[in-house]
């Protein structure tokens, strides 16, 4: 499998390309509005077709390339059916999704939001912002909840094998990669703690919302393209 990980510097967002090298099928999971020329520059120089995108969730932080991917590459966007009604296909849980001779492995992840997936590839888990390197994604917006992110991350991301590699989207303190094993023994959110303390951290938090909450949700719930639109106006 090709594997490439992007990164946008202002909202602080992992953007991954995977592709099956001998089909030369990829897809871009959580695509950033502002990245989609770097992305397709990307994907061309490795002499790759965009067949996929596939989104997390209708994400507050940024406002994704998905609808502006589509209309160049007439790739096909993805995402839960509690999620964005723009996309093109709805995925459940358990759904196996091909990519050439790749199977990606749907996982529902609920929590930080109510449409939060997580995309298995062999190794690779790709967690969105349900699971972070040493954190995890907030649960005070767009129907989050603590307890039921807990039990997503304990019940179903805890439960992989411990070498599976975690790919977040996001991290704010430089770091890439971790793995279940590691998030298991030194997250300090979840390591040793109950699912009440769990909740009970959560719900005190008191954070200020996402600079781009009013814009972004929106926008990506029409896949970005208003945004798009209104920015090349």
């Amino acid at each position: 499998m090709l594997f490439r990980q992007l990164f946008d510097a202002e909202t602080w967002t992992y953007t991954y390309l995977i592709a099956d090298e001998t089909t030369r099928e990829a897809a871009l999971i959580d695509p950033v509005a502002e990245q989609v020329e770097r992305d397709l520059k990307v994907v061309g120089e490795l002499g790759l077709k965009l067949v996929l995108v596939l989104e997390t969730h209708v994400h507050a932080d940024h406002v994704t390339g998905a609808g502006r991917l589509r209309e160049l590459t007439g790739a096909r966007v993805a995402a839960s059916p509690s999620g964005a009604p723009c996309v093109d296909r709805q995925v459940r849980d358990g759904e196996e999704l091909a990519l050439g001779g790749l199977r990606i492995q749907v996982l529902a992840t609920p929590g930080h939001t109510d449409d939060s997936l997580s995309y298995r590839v062999g190794t690779r888990l790709f967690t969105g912002d349900a699971l972070l390197i040493r954190a995890c994604g907030r649960t005070d917006f767009q129907n989050g909840d603590a307890g039921q992110l807990y039990d997503s991350i304990t019940e179903k991301l805890f439960t992989l094998p411990e070498e599976t590699e975690v790919y977040p989207g996001h991290d704010y303190a430089g770091l890439t990669v971790s793995t279940i094993g590691e998030e298991k023994r030194h997250n300090p959110r979840l390591a040793g703690r109950s699912r009440e303390e769990f909740i009970a951290f959560m719900n005190n938090r008191k954070l200020e919302p996402p600079k781009k909450l009013d814009i972004a949700v929106p926008a990506n719930r029409a896949c970005g393209k208003p945004a798009v639109q209104q920015a090349t106006a």
